[in-house]
């Protein structure tokens, strides 16, 4: 399935790329701008807004809670019933030390709150919060690419993977643009949604 995108693109391939190009372009304008600074780390509004800087010039729904519930191969994100209030309890989370972040991050990639675009937008939500607490982020070049998304895949169940995965690719390079470009890097988030419905919600 297509999704509708004010680029009027119907071939999927097309899209991919287009999407991949806008959205770095917008991610570099972001860092350089100095305005990811500002955004409050950690909460859903931040992740929000940056979705909306990176894919406003590709889809309407950009920085909008998504309005269908999705599937990737068996495992099915946070149901539309569920999923305001899911926010809310993962705004609300600690994230003052390593852990308590990547618990943090694990249960907003559980949620997927975006019809597109989660991976790379919570990558950079996730720089953010440790650039704020810890004063360290991800160098996503230390991360092996399938490693880090069978982690992920795992990470519901038993996040300890995707810690060590991620713990050992620190470094207080925060200021290194290149470190942070690596990390939308769309290699590190396949697509393959599946919309799906259930009689309780209707949709």
């Amino acid at each position: 399935m297509i999704l509708e995108n004010k680029l009027g693109i119907t071939d999927a391939v097309e899209l991919a790329r287009a999407e991949e190009k806008i959205s770095k372009t917008k991610a570099l304008k972001l860092f350089i701008s100095g305005v990811l600074d500002t955004f409050n780390a950690g909460s859903f509004q931040a992740l929000a807004e940056i979705h909306r800087y990176l894919f406003g010039d590709i889809y309407t729904f950009a920085g909008k809670i998504r309005t269908v519930n999705i599937a990737k191969g068996n495992f099915r994100f946070a149901p539309l019933m569920y999923l305001e209030t899911a926010l809310k309890n993962i705004e609300a989370m600690p994230q003052s030390t390593f852990n308590e972040i990547i618990e943090k991050y694990v249960e907003m990639n559980i949620a997927h709150p975006f019809r597109e675009g989660n991976g790379r937008s919570t990558r950079i939500w996730l720089d953010l919060i440790l650039k704020k607490e810890l004063n360290q982020i991800v160098d996503w070049s230390c991360v092996d690419k399938d490693d880090y998304l069978l982690a992920m895949e795992r990470s519901p169940i038993k996040d300890i993977e995707i810690k060590v995965l991620l713990k050992q690719a620190l470094t207080d390079k925060v200021n290194d643009l290149a470190l942070y470009m690596k990390g939308i890097d769309a290699s590190y988030h396949y697509e393959g949604y599946t919309v799906y419905k259930t009689e309780n919600l209707g949709d």
